[in-house]
């Protein structure tokens, strides 16, 4: 059995770049522009070293307490009112 496409009507192919193309310019035309963020990758080893490091430096600071009780104070309006990260 020939396989159908899932839009009926369509009796051409149209290239994914072409698709492409005109969805990006429905989000211009919406007032949206593209933009590429570069971030650390998160599933390496070498991230999670240096973040446990980064943690270690935090946790032994003389400010530590005072660290913690920020980051408490700005977690809970993000975590719905609990103080509970998880």
């Amino acid at each position: 059995m020939p396989s159908r496409s899932k839009r009926r009507g369509t009796s051409k192919c149209i290239p994914s770049r072409d698709k492409v193309r005109a969805h990006r310019k429905r989000l211009r035309a919406r007032g949206l522009r593209p933009i590429e963020f570069w971030l650390p990758d998160t599933r390496t080893a070498a991230f999670a070293a240096e973040a446990h490091r980064q943690s270690q430096v935090v946790a032994r600071s003389r400010s530590a307490r005072q660290d913690q009780e920020f980051i408490d104070a700005i977690w809970s309006p993000l975590a719905g009112g609990s103080n509970d990260p998880e």
